[in-house]
């Protein structure tokens, strides 16, 4: 046939005949079909057809006339002459020829399923689409569930039609693409039933910090129109592509998002939408099952596509899965345009912000997922019509219940956007990412919240979370030179606290992770307190905050559940963003007035007068009341490194007062399959009690090394209270006493082989303490990754003199 041509005789190189997604569908097709991956079969509709519509001289002079008098800054009269672009098209008769054609291949398509007619989509595509530095997403129309010739008929004009939308005419035109040098091919492909199932959006790179080792997954209840639309706030998964590969089970973060809609097939329209149910709400779409699989062949996507590249190529993915089989189906595949595009470029530098505003002259106002990793600030305006869009001024905050890729022209005005709804992989998302504006999305009631006319900051440098603050606050733009850096000996390590932050400070130049708080990840990822967990999972209802806590764990099969995979979600994100350099994880050390405050945590807490050197630490573990809740943490470490196959996370043990204590602790790590030296696992000890001092060489015959804790080793040493203004003169960690123990240790560990590093705040605050530490000979200075930088250079300066 002229006109038409089935997946399997189409190819990337085909592009200029089928567009890119075609071209596209029909390679997968081919090339990867046989590996496992499942494409739905169907046909493009050339660009041969379309340029035929556009061969009449008199419709293509009344398009050249109406494109003449757009300014696309002008959005009133781009969408009028869009409009009318539009309808001339769409009243273009289509020939005989090609309507033959098409009933022939739809007839064939059809017989292949075994059906006289079936259902299918309509989709665009575009020769200047899909392309490897312009994504065009969302910039011309699909069609769900189109069933019978007619209706295909009827739907492909409306697809020709949509090569002039609004937002496509800007599109192109802000980034130089001639109107009448792209041409549109149509695919015609197979339905799949995920009305049934679920379906959604994954990319083999994370979005936000261009972090190559993950795919990121979105998915929702029912069509994907929802989640490439921005209509949903959609679950969200992170998966570790290195040690997936070797066969483990590493999926780095599961996160339940609302989905009150989902889009299912309609009587009398297409597709419609339809209230979710309380339990789809508070469970997940898709299972691990499917998670893994689909990251499977995300990677066999990226890996096909950088090999015809010659270079990386991270790809964006829309995938469904088949309510009737169960199967799991790509419907759609292109390259990634934003962080492909850096790593093309082979950026050197590396830009972070900061908001430099003090925290307690920050008011929050609402907060949702952040789309860049951006600041930006303006008065707001709420659109909540495309007909408002032409009241948009330059530098606005866009605010608006969804952004549709029709605003787009306005979204290039913007300084932020802020949206109710959405995910962070729907098409205004992508197209945010590609303009350069911070976004974020799912926040639930921002125009509800944000009035006209008042002045934010929407921060999206503060990790996954984006944040909206009243009034314009101050921020700082850090440009870090990657190419001009040089290693010291002496090992520079970060202390990591919150995981959502870890893609992103893996990109600080680093040696690995000196110290990775549980408690941190405990109150970050999991809020409620681990006892309180452990009585609901032995079925206790007389629980504080027992309502509030079943909302919390929703999604998952029951509390133990809930806190062993979250832990493993937050270790593992960690342990991932700095993979295989080593990640040490300091197993839980809340003081029991910290304990108190975690949800549910007033029944299980005594009253200390100086939690400080209270119940704490190592002590807590072989207690009969925690002792169960340490064992939930063992098994969290012990899926870490086994099941997910992060074998570079090592075990810290906190606050260990004496010999006993640090042979209980290494006995219950024992216990719950934690063996030192086996598949490689070192555990080591805070060095923060004078003991750990006094009787390093006995203590370092129970640990593989020491990490000093320089803020409570200096407490202790000098028996003054931390926390107290009345004798905070007296805390120095550069006291002589602190500095021989140091120097002790230091000489201790050397002479046994043992590791050494200092995971205390003294090396940022004292040039000295970090020159005597150099000298001394220690392997590591671990430190918070806004003072790596500038510690790197104070050690190789120290290190260049000696």
């Amino acid at each position: 046939m002229k006109y038409i041509k089935f997946f399997n005789e189409i190819q990337n190189s085909d592009i200029e005949s089928v567009g890119g997604k075609n071209a596209s569908l029909g390679e997968m097709y081919q090339k990867l079909t046989p590996l496992g991956v499942r494409i739905p079969f169907g046909f493009a509709i050339t660009c041969d057809a379309y340029k035929e519509i556009l061969s009449d001289k008199n419709l293509k002079l009344e398009i050249e006339k109406y494109l003449s008098e757009i300014d696309i800054d002008d959005i009133g009269v781009l969408q009028d002459r869009a409009k009318k672009i539009q309808a001339l098209i769409f009243a273009t008769p289509i020939s005989k020829e090609i309507k033959d054609e098409v009933r022939e291949a739809y007839k064939q398509l059809s017989g292949k399923c075994g059906k006289d007619a079936i259902d299918v989509a309509v989709r665009s595509s575009a020769t200047a689409e899909d392309l490897p530095d312009a994504s065009f997403a969302g910039q011309q129309d699909t069609f769900l569930n189109i069933h019978g010739f007619e209706s295909l008929l009827h739907h492909i004009k409306l697809c020709y039609a949509s090569l002039f939308t609004a937002r496509a005419i800007s599109y192109r035109q802000s980034r130089g693409f001639d109107h009448f040098q792209v041409h549109l091919s149509i695919g015609v492909q197979k339905m799949v039933r995920s009305d049934l199932a679920s379906a959604g959006v994954m990319f083999s790179i994370d979005t936000e910090s261009g972090f190559e080792n993950v795919v990121f997954i979105t998915a929702a209840w029912g069509l994907g129109e929802n989640v490439v639309g921005g209509k949903v706030n959609p679950d969200e998964f992170y998966v570790f592509k290195p040690t997936l590969k070797e066969g483990k089970k590493p999926i780095l973060r599961r996160f339940l998002g609302s989905k009150l809609i989902k889009s299912i097939y309609g009587n009398e329209q297409n597709i419609r939408n339809i209230p979710t149910t309380k339990h789809e709400q508070n469970s997940f779409s898709i299972n691990d099952e499917d998670i893994l699989v689909l990251a499977k062949q995300a990677i066999m996507i990226e890996e096909h596509y950088s090999k015809e590249a010659g270079h990386y190529q991270p790809m964006d993915i829309e995938w469904a899965k088949d309510g009737e089989s169960g199967m799991l189906f790509i419907v759609q595949a292109r390259p990634e345009t934003v962080q492909s595009q850096k790593i093309k470029a082979n950026v050197s530098k590396i830009e972070r912000y900061f908001i430099t505003t003090p925290k307690e002259k920050r008011e929050m106002l609402i907060h949702g997922k952040a789309v860049g990793e951006k600041v930006g600030s303006g008065k707001v305006r709420v659109i909540d019509s495309i007909e408002r869009l032409r009241d948009f001024q330059e530098g606005e905050v866009l605010v608006a219940d969804i952004t549709d890729p029709d605003w787009e022209p306005a979204m290039k005005k913007a300084s932020a956007i802020v949206t109710n709804r959405g995910g962070r992989t729907c098409h205004a998302a992508i197209v945010a990412r590609e303009i350069g504006v911070p976004a974020i999305v799912g926040t639930h009631d921002a125009t509800k919240i944000l009035k006209d006319g008042q002045s934010v900051t929407v921060s999206c440098c503060e990790g996954e979370a984006g944040i909206v603050y009243a009034d314009e606050l101050d921020f700082s733009i850090e440009s870090i030179d990657l190419k001009s850096l040089k290693h010291p000996n002496t090992k520079i390590y970060l202390n990591i606290g919150n995981p959502q932050h870890a893609f992103s400070f893996s990109f600080v130049p680093n040696d690995g992770v000196g110290l990775a708080r549980m408690e941190f990840i405990i109150n970050n990822y999991i809020k409620v307190h681990p006892l309180a967990l452990l009585d609901i999972y032995r079925g206790k209802k007389d629980v504080q905050d027992y309502e509030k806590i079943k909302e919390i764990i929703s999604g998952y099969s029951d509390a133990k559940d809930f806190f062993v995979k979250k832990l493993t979600e937050g270790i593992g994100m960690i342990g991932a963003a700095f993979y295989p350099k080593p990640v040490i994880v300091r197993t839980s050390d809340f003081k029991s007035n910290e304990y108190k405050r975690l949800i549910g945590g007033g029944a299980y807490e005594p009253d200390e007068e100086n939690p400080m050197i209270g119940y704490r630490g190592a002590h807590r573990y072989f207690t009969d009341s925690f002792r169960p809740a340490f064992d939930w943490e063992c098994e969290a470490l012990k899926y870490v490194r086994e099941e997910m196959g992060l074998d570079n996370v090592k075990i810290m043990i906190p606050f260990v007062r004496t010999l006993k204590e640090g042979k209980n602790v290494i006995e219950i790590l024992r216990e719950n399959g934690l063996t030192q030296g086996e598949n490689s696992l070192e555990v080591y000890a805070m060095c923060e009690v004078p003991s750990n001092v006094i009787l390093a060489e006995q203590f370092l015959e129970i640990f593989d090394g020491y990490s000093i804790g320089s803020n409570d080793l200096t407490q202790l040493t000098l028996g003054v209270d931390r926390d107290s203004d009345l004798v905070a003169e007296v805390f120095d960690e550069r006291d002589e006493a602190v500095m021989l123990s140091i120097k002790k240790v230091i000489e201790v560990c050397k002479a046994k082989g043992k590791y050494i590093g200092i995971c205390g705040q003294a090396p940022s605050d004292y040039p000295e303490m970090t020159e005597f530490l150099v000298e001394e000979g220690i392997d590591s200075i671990s430190l918070n990754p806004d003072s790596a930088l500038k510690m790197r250079e104070v050690v190789l300066e120290i290190e260049n003199k000696s």
